[in-house]
């Protein structure tokens, strides 16, 4: 992609730069917001660096590329963590700096910045780039920052402390230093106070002065002087303004290519700087069109449309399909139109919206039409409509019109108050799979984490990881794990369920391995979850393997956990197995035998949770069917073996199982709710 990069002149932009680069981008335009006031040398900002902004004029000439500029006439109005248009606020600058550039460069599609560790800045460089149809990139993000800033140091970063502000930090001493002779200290301060050595908590700023982007020249500082804020504070706050520097030309200035002088960005803007003017918009009316369109849906009966639904106390379910669409329905998209539709009534009848949904399972019957699938279900489920962040999702391909589903089925699991805390990362990073779009990767609700479906994406280039299904699964669980340790848990320790889909197109002797990978996988990310002093109570998952006929992008394994994450830590956590002090009424006409227990798989927080999966084989369908007759196994013919009678039989003795493990583990039926 063609990449224009937000500038501060710190390490971190610049870094973010060649990581970009690294990873096959193209920067073809620098973007940087500073002070109105050129004597001003730091704005009263969460979002912008703006120490040295006197200098960041030569990036221009020091790359070769054009740099559009703008004043920050804005101020901080939107305080709150999701940001949400707001005319006045400094982000707003940003939007106008990035739409000229864009307009400008119409080429561009991709936005980099340098982001670490601050969701405040990420998810407003996220907002202003979906507004605009760019794609926001934040290799740096969640990186551990000492190999970071090893990194940056490593490949060439000169750069300079232009402010301090922490304590152990002496503006006298460590003002106008590199980072590379301050790494030491930094590191020693970051074991006695916990300081970030990169910087994310405001202890320092740097100005780069040189680094392998600067083709033409490096920047050199002849003169400065200290400005002190707190002096004689335990943590004084020193900045640097700069009054004198000049360039030093590199022997190695790379000359431009053929390519280089066709490009949008023509000869004449090449170095050149663009003062970006103009006023703050007007509030969008995009989310009134977008409502608008979700109205324009094909009139379906109410007979057709089928709704299921399950409650337990505040927390719900509805699942939602289309009967007999292979009728009348134009495809996928058409029938998820109009469940989703009727699912937003259901909500409304409830006096909940989709800000109330935790997690949506999508279900189509034909993976082909995945891409306008998705464009009919963001028409519904906007940022704008779920302020609380957007749900988290999963999505197969079922056949569904085998069964007389549809082409599209969907189960929400919706929470009548908005406690819930929302993972959702936009940017592409190497962190973890961005989610470009409303779902996230992950939403925590009353101690349960729902993570989103993971696929075997390579994080930075977002494509499917090479070497087969064992491959895919192993990153798959990475990310995975990179999402649960936000949340501060992880997937080896915390894990109440895994489903593993597995693609139909997955050869027999890959399926096995996949298992295989799986449970070393997760041996060794708990050895090494407990070495970092992570918590030693293990939860036993349950494991669920799913044979999907295809997954997005022809993955051949989609991981989904669901976590527990318990707001106190020393929540006991245990398995319960035969414990002998309840008794279950024999009220369904069966009596407890061992093999009972190969069909029960069940993970059990003590008063908490007790989750139960049960597998009900074509064997043991036979072992209970011939009880029933009072004959053996062997006699029974085992392809007339399930009647209308013997299926009864096998629900009851589902239920009788049910009961028993729910009752044994101090829960009753009426504690039972979706998942």
């Amino acid at each position: 992609m063609k990449v224009v990069a937000l500038v501060s002149g710190g390490k971190d932009s610049c870094y973010a730069m060649m990581k970009s680069i690294q990873y096959g981008h193209e920067i073809v335009a620098l973007a940087n917001l500073m002070p109105a006031d050129d004597s001003v040398d730091e704005l009263d900002s969460f979002m912008y660096q703006t120490v040295g902004h006197q200098i960041i004029v030569s990036y221009a000439e020091c790359m070769g590329l054009p740099l559009f500029r703008r004043r920050i006439q804005g101020s901080t109005r939107h305080q709150t963590l999701n940001y949400k248009t707001t005319p006045g606020d400094e982000v707003e600058d940003m939007f106008i700096l990035l739409n000229e550039v864009k307009r400008q460069i119409p080429s561009i599609t991709a936005v980099s910045s340098g982001a670490i560790a601050s969701d405040y800045q990420r998810l407003r460089v996220e907002s202003v780039c979906s507004r605009l149809g760019l794609v926001s990139l934040a290799y740096l993000w969640k990186q551990d920052q000492s190999l970071l800033l090893q990194e940056m140091i490593s490949n060439g970063i000169l750069a300079i402390t232009v402010k301090v502000a922490a304590i152990g930090l002496d503006p006298a001493k460590h003002l106008g230093k590199e980072i590379a002779f301050l790494t030491a200290h930094l590191h020693k301060l970051k074991e006695l106070y916990g300081i970030n050595v990169c910087g994310e908590g405001g202890e320092y700023e740097t100005l780069t002065l040189d680094c392998p982007l600067f083709i033409n020249a490096r920047i050199v500082l002849d003169e400065f002087q200290t400005v002190l804020h707190s002096p004689g504070s335990i943590a004084s706050v020193g900045v640097i303004h700069p009054l004198a520097f000049h360039l030093e030309n590199k022997d190695t200035a790379i000359s431009l290519s053929e390519n280089d002088k066709t490009s949008d960005s023509s000869l004449e803007k090449k170095g050149s700087v663009f003062v970006v003017q103009g006023d703050f918009p007007q509030r969008s009316e995009a989310t009134c069109q977008s409502n608008s369109e979700t109205t324009n849906l094909v009139e379906v009966r109410d007979d057709r449309i089928c709704i299921s639904k399950t409650k337990k106390d505040d927390i719900f379910s509805i699942c939602c399909w289309l009967q007999d669409s292979c009728k009348t329905s134009a495809g996928s998209h058409e029938d998820l139109a109009v469940v989703l539709k009727h699912i937003e009534s259901q909500l409304a009848g409830y006096g909940f919206g989709w800000e109330h949904v935790l997690y949506i399972h999508l279900y189509i019957a034909d993976m082909n039409e995945f891409a306008t699938v998705n464009e009919t279900y963001v028409r519904f489920i906007t940022q704008e409509k779920c302020p609380f962040g957007v749900p988290s999702r999963s999505t197969i391909e079922l056949p569904l019109l085998q069964v007389s589903l549809g082409r599209a089925y969907i189960e929400v699991l919706v929470a009548n108050d908005n406690r819930k805390n929302v993972l959702h990362v936009q940017s592409i990073s190497s962190w973890a799979p961005s989610c470009i779009g409303p779902y996230s990767q992950a939403t925590l609700h009353k101690e349960i984490l729902h993570m989103a479906g993971q696929l075997g994406l390579d994080p930075p280039t977002m494509r499917l990881c090479n070497g087969g299904p064992s491959a895919e699964l192993e990153q798959a669980l990475v990310n995975s794990e990179a999402v649960a340790n936000v949340f501060n848990c992880s997937i080896s320790t915390s894990a109440i369920v895994f489903t593993i889909y597995c693609s139909a197109h997955t050869p027999l002797p890959e399926r096995f391995k996949i298992q295989e990978k799986q449970d070393s996988f997760l041996k060794q990310t708990r050895l090494l979850h407990l070495d970092k002093g992570g918590k030693c109570k293990i939860l036993d998952p349950i494991f669920l393997y799913l044979l999907a006929p295809d997954l997005p992008k022809r993955a051949s394994v989609e991981v989904k956990p669901i976590l527990f994450v318990p707001e106190d830590e020393e929540t006991a956590v245990t398995s319960v197995h035969n414990p002998s002090s309840f008794t279950v009424a024999n009220r369904w006409g069966f009596q407890h035998a061992q093999w009972h227990d190969s069909c029960i798989q069940k993970c059990v927080v003590s008063g908490k949770i007790c989750a139960i999966i049960l597998s009900i084989t074509e064997n043991i369908v036979v072992k209970i069917c011939s009880e029933s007759l009072g004959v053996n196994d062997e006699d029974m013919d085992h392809q007339n073996s399930v009647s209308k009678g013997h299926m009864e039989r096998v629900l009851r003795f589902c239920v009788f199982l049910l009961d028993k493990v729910i009752v044994e583990n101090g829960f009753s039926w009426e504690d039972t709710m979706p998942c």
